[in-house]
């Protein structure tokens, strides 16, 4: 049986057209370079999904480029906001991804597969921390208690674990990390945890399940667990990751690097 596949990117940080993050890095291009990576898989994801920070400022402009660079795709893709997104450009931007809603965050469920994919808004305007008030929680509440039994995963920009890379723990999930993971506990249907933010690939035991990180299609966080770390970047090679399933089995997750390599070549020896 073919799995189910679900590609995840992240912290695309778009900026309009011919404009550099920091002055230096081109994300647009290395977006490119990604989206011709998911093209170029041997099994085409069933969708996508991007974790958050979609754009850099959050300008219309920057999410009508978003979308010229991923058309390409022929799946489903769907949008998360992060802490450099702007939930009512992104919803203007984006008026044909009905499952945005209308509503105060930008939370949904949406069908990959035989899975549910729930999407859940970790932002708080005009900060880099994240948080999951009461009416998040419950509505997450609510949602997992309608599906029990259903393979689930939990999309969101901020992740809810430590990470000992200081700067970035400091504008994490700055307050409900505590009791999601007591809710998270209490549905062992939730397979995966998948987050953004940290640009970088990181996994930890979490409610009972995996909650993990991704890197980047472009720039990734300097590896330095040291709690006063500068906050510094670095173009470590990019990549995405792609969840797979199948059946009742346990879901399995593949990190996949961007850019196209030498090979593939034949393991088989040919004697001479």
């Amino acid at each position: 049986m073919a799995p189910t596949i679900l590609a995840q990117l992240s912290d695309l940080h778009i900026r309009e057209p011919g404009q550099l993050v920091y002055g230096r890095v081109d994300t647009a291009a290395f977006l490119r370079q990604a989206v011709a990576s998911l093209q170029r898989l041997k099994q085409a994801p069933d969708a996508v999904v991007i974790t958050g920070d979609l754009t850099d400022l959050g300008e219309p402009a920057e999410y009508a480029h978003l979308a010229e660079l991923m058309a390409p795709l022929p799946m489903p893709v769907y949008l998360l906001p992060g802490n450099h997104d702007d939930r009512v450009a992104l919803r203007r931007s984006f008026p044909s991804h009905a499952y945005l809603g209308e509503g105060e965050f930008v939370q949904y469920v949406v069908e990959v597969g035989d899975a549910a994919l729930v999407a859940l808004d970790t932002t708080v305007p005009r900060d880099s921390g994240g948080a999951l008030c009461e009416t998040r929680l419950a509505w997450l509440a609510e949602t997992l208690e309608r599906r029990r039994g259903q393979r689930t995963i939990i999309a969101m920009h901020h992740p809810p674990f430590r990470t000992f890379i200081g700067h970035m723990d400091r504008i994490g999930l700055m307050r409900g990390a505590q009791e999601l993971e007591i809710l998270v506990a209490r549905h062992p249907q939730v397979e995966r945890i998948i987050c953004g933010h940290l640009h970088r690939a990181i996994e930890v035991r979490f409610g009972g399940t995996i909650a993990a990180s991704v890197p980047l299609p472009a720039h990734q966080v300097d590896l330095d667990l040291a709690d006063d770390a500068p906050s510094m970047w670095s173009l470590e090679p990019a990549a995405f990751r792609l969840h797979a399933w199948s059946g009742t089995g346990p879901m399995v997750t593949h990190l996949a690097f961007c850019g196209s390599f030498e090979g593939s070549h034949s393991r088989t020896s040919v004697a001479v």
